[in-house]
């Protein structure tokens, strides 16, 4: 029964391999037996695909400025040379946050996070798309937010592109879900990451969180592995268009 969760000989490239979420979810399709290169802006990535070879795991990397259209071109194809071969499962991860009442909230700002949250999203399902369909087959993970369903505070840019993501991974899931691909997004929830350091300091607003989430705690990175692993293997071949909360019921209530 565990082999339709298995990962063994896939191919996996994971876009913010770099940071708390990416490189949790990449850990968890290693430890599933794909191999995987992981990309980020930050040169970190290089020590966390090195951390997880000393692990025996099959981990790659590659230090990419995803604002760079032609840059993430160039990645997919370093990673197919990496990986050996063209690309079984795409995740995209990678993502900012910025933070300002909005009509105070700057243009800069906002592209920046439209460019890298929603913007290269689209990009790597493009770039990875011809070879999936040639091969009949692929697995696209994107990163979304429950921020995809509700507004925030202070958040517009950040919600506006994670409303964005969960509407391109249907998008995308129409068209190419006859052609092979399942494509899927999980929409992480209040975890514990880098990207929240300013809410979750924010004790009124943290317990805020806390007041609203039935399990009563803030997630963890590792809390993506078992739907990353799940949504890139057999066990999900007819699932495509869902977008997932992973949120200890936050969007329930």
């Amino acid at each position: 029964m565990l082999d339709i969760f298995s990962l063994n000989g896939k191919r996996a490239l994971v876009v913010g391999g770099g940071g708390d979420l990416g490189s949790a979810i990449m850990e968890g399709l290693l430890e599933a037996g794909a191999i995987a290169v992981a990309v980020d802006i930050d040169s970190n990535v290089h020590n966390i695909a090195q951390s997880f070879k000393q692990k025996g795991l099959n981990a790659s990397s590659l230090q990419v400025d995803i604002r760079d259209r032609n840059a993430i071109r160039e990645s997919v194809s370093d990673a197919e040379t990496l990986l050996s071969g063209s690309i079984d499962i795409l995740v995209n991860s990678a993502g900012i946050q910025r933070r300002s009442p909005s009509e105070l909230f700057s243009e800069k700002d906002w592209d920046d996070v439209i460019s890298i949250n929603l913007t290269a999203t689209f990009i790597y399902c493009q770039q990875v798309a011809p070879n999936m369909i040639a091969n009949g087959y692929g697995k696209i993970i994107n990163v979304a937010s429950i921020m995809s369903f509700f507004g925030g505070i202070t958040i517009p840019a950040y919600a506006a592109s994670k409303g964005g993501v969960a509407q391109l991974t249907k998008a995308l899931s129409n068209d190419w879900a006859s052609k092979g691909i399942c494509v899927n997004a999980i929409a992480p929830g209040y975890i514990d990451t880098r990207l929240n350091t300013a809410l979750i300091n924010d004790a009124g607003r943290s317990s805020e969180v806390l007041l609203r989430t039935p399990m009563k705690r803030w997630g963890i990175s590792n809390d993506m592995k078992g739907a990353a692993i799940f949504l890139s293997s057999p066990a999900s071949d007819f699932i495509s268009g869902v977008v997932l909360p992973i949120d200890g019921g936050y969007s329930a209530r």
